[in-house]
């Protein structure tokens, strides 16, 4: 076995995972320890520390993984993930790039990478998204509309919710997420104008109840497809393994027969 084979092997073994995985819990944590400016004053010089021992394992993680695959880790977008947490936070966070100190957080997104099962539902989302963009353009349609009838119905009365097109937008967001929609705002508008409700009512089933919903169904249809991969993936590779074994037996008889009839030879 190569060198390379070997750091590989130790980069990817269960135990380096798990401690990679710890590690980005304990920064994480240590990162939200640090906008107490109490805990701060008490154990900054510590928390610095830790912060740059963190760092230096995930610099060595990412330098085994790119002397074990070379350039080819640059095709695996999990590991070009982790290449750009890990070096936004080797950016000097002094003058103009100050603000890079506070994305050191980013750092704990890593557990995106490193958990299979989170893997596993972002991979998901991925997949989904084509589906998605046809109810974004759907939601985006029906925004419009309603926010072109409510500015011509409710605009001249209520500037403030319904003064222009992104006035209305904004408003019927908020009454989409079920914000205060009653009492702060249709009600009001229903003492202007009593039959709102036949324009406000439908408009909830239709985004709320409805194409909202669909982002839940793409979603959990995504997930369920991305399951079943991983299962068909599985029990391909038990199949391989079980003929390899079947195959491997097969050649053990063989054996053990050539071995008696040499045996049995004068």
């Amino acid at each position: 076995m190569s060198m390379r084979e070997r750091i590989g092997d130790a980069v990817m073994a269960p135990r380096m995972q798990n401690l990679i995985t710890g590690l980005i819990i304990v920064n994480a944590v240590t990162l939200g320890l640090e906008t107490s400016s109490a805990v701060r004053a008490a154990w900054d010089p510590a928390l610095a520390v830790l912060d740059k021992a963190v760092l230096a394992v995930f610099v060595v993680e990412i330098g085994a993984k790119l002397i074990h695959r070379g350039w080819r880790f640059f095709t695996d977008g999990w590991n070009v993930f982790d290449f750009l947490v890990v070096g936004i936070a080797l950016v000097p966070a002094a003058g103009p790039l100050s603000v890079l100190r506070a994305l050191r957080i980013l750092r704990t997104l890593r557990l995106l990478s490193v958990v299979p099962q989170m893997r596993v539902v972002i991979q998901a989302l991925f997949s989904a998204l084509p589906a998605m963009a046809s109810i974004v353009a759907l939601i985006t349609l029906i925004f419009y509309v309603g926010a072109v009838l409510s500015t011509n119905l409710f605009g001249q009365d209520f500037q403030d919710w319904f003064g222009h097109i992104g006035r209305s937008m904004y408003t019927l967001f908020q009454i989409m997420t079920l914000e205060s929609w009653s009492m702060g705002i249709v009600r009001p508008v229903m003492e202007v104008f009593p039959y709102a409700w036949l324009f406000f009512v439908p408009f909830i089933l239709v985004t709320s109840f409805a194409v909202i919903n669909l982002f839940i169904g793409v979603i959990v249809d995504s997930m369920q497809a991305q399951h079943r991969d991983t299962v068909e993936e599985i029990h391909h590779d038990a199949v391989i393994i079980e003929s390899k074994l079947d195959l491997l037996e097969r050649e053990l008889s063989e054996l053990r027969r050539m071995l008696r009839r040499k045996e049995g030879e004068p």
